[in-house]
């Protein structure tokens, strides 16, 4: 069962499918393999994206400090706050929107809309 449907944009065509362009999707892993408070990082495009579940609700955002382009996945995570401090120095993220909460960051990360198709997690990418 999916908890969030496919993301759907318009797009001015006819025939049997006008209107709908569906976003890509890519496979990340089962939903069992990311246990609370556990994350994890995966390539697209070659960007880097961290995964993580937060209380059971599973986020994604870009793995990249918006300060020094640091490695966001390296630093200290509060599953229960959602939130990631970056490991170099020190501005606290905002897992579920990508904005810093602190400074020396002041600029948002990517964030992206994740899908659960049964039991795999699934990543809305475009």
């Amino acid at each position: 069962m999916r908890e969030r449907a496919e993301h759907r944009r318009s797009r001015p065509s006819h025939g049997p499918r006008a209107g709908v362009l569906l976003v890509p999707l890519i496979d990340v892993c089962p939903l069992s393999a990311l246990p609370d408070g556990k994350r994890l990082t995966v390539e697209h495009d070659d960007q880097e994206i961290m995964v993580v579940n937060c209380g059971g609700t599973i986020l994604a955002m870009e793995d990249r400090c918006s300060h020094d382009d640091g490695d966001l996945s390296e630093g200290e995570l509060d599953a229960a706050a959602c939130t990631i401090e970056c490991p170099r120095h020190g501005a606290i993220f905002d897992l579920r929107s990508g904005r810093p909460m602190t400074l020396p960051a002041y600029q948002p990360v990517d964030t992206f809309p994740v899908v659960i198709d049964g039991d795999t997690i699934k990543l809305e990418v475009d």
